[in-house]
């Protein structure tokens, strides 16, 4: 595949706030069971995919666009979920200034479980008590007292300079990104903390296609892929292919097009 890392746009609508508690949010996370049978986790209305290989601030004036076209008074909180990559937190807070921005909360789990995979090894029973705890705290808005902590532990002197370089890391990533950190008040208003959707979209939308064993692209042949991926994955095919033959049919004969050709049709859809 080419240099260029493709931006999967994913946007969506909620249908209702879903209210957790941060003990539910942690059993889930831990792969615990939790919520009673029937309190499923509500499914996005009006999900769309895209896949753009221009680079950041393309993929968010792009998505700039779409917000646009979604507003309305239906609207009453808008969301932004990123990683923690400070050049992809400024893009929305640049292109979206009035979303709230959320810190997703496995990366931040994952920093707990890489510095506990430090201090104690992989294989150490307590590893799973330990990152419970600080998730436990981080979960109730107590961001700053697990700060405080994890400074504790790197000034252990029993710790070697490894465990503290890892602890370092970690308060570092979390002072940087506390103003996103305050769960306790997004799971009181019932909102997403999870880039889920932006984690399946990667794999399904451009890896299980563009990244086979063998695959070779350029960057113009994987876009196009991406794009007509996109189109199927997100039910539009059938419109877009009558528009697709409709603008072939005017530019070889001027005239609009009686029937399609549905085989080519079926083929250019199994490629995509």
């Amino acid at each position: 595949m080419s240099n260029h890392s493709p931006y999967v746009l994913p946007c969506r609508n909620s249908p209702s706030p879903y209210q957790r508690t941060p003990q539910e949010v942690v059993a889930a996370l831990l792969q615990e069971p939790s919520r009673p049978e029937g309190a499923a986790h509500p499914r996005p209305i009006g999900k769309a995919l895209q896949a753009t290989l221009e680079g950041k601030a393309a993929a968010m004036s792009r998505l700039t666009q779409r917000v646009a076209q979604r507003d309305g008074p239906h609207i009453h909180q808008p969301v932004a979920r990123t990683d923690g990559a400070e050049a992809l937190q400024q893009q929305v807070l640049t292109h979206v200034p009035e979303f709230t921005l959320i810190l997703d909360i496995i990366h931040a789990t994952a920093y707990l479980w890489d510095t506990v995979n430090v201090l104690l090894g992989e294989t150490h029973p307590p590893r799973t008590t330990w990152v419970r705890a600080y998730l436990e705290a981080l979960l109730a808005g107590q961001t700053d007292a697990v700060i405080t902590a994890l400074e504790a532990e790197g000034h252990d002197p029993t710790h070697t300079a490894t465990p503290r370089q890892a602890v370092r890391r970690t308060v570092g990533y979390y002072r940087r990104n506390r103003p996103y950190m305050r769960y306790d008040a997004y799971l009181a208003r019932g909102w997403p903390i999870r880039t889920g959707v932006v984690e399946g979209a990667c794999g399904h939308l451009v890896k299980d296609r563009m990244e086979p064993s063998g695959m070779r692209w350029t960057k113009a042949g994987a876009q196009a892929v991406l794009d007509l991926r996109a189109v199927r994955l997100n039910g539009h095919w059938e419109a877009y292919w009558q528009f697709h033959q409709h603008q072939q049919h005017l530019q070889v004969y001027g005239r609009s097009s009686p029937t399609l050709a549905l085989a080519e049709a079926h083929a250019l859809e199994w490629a995509a």
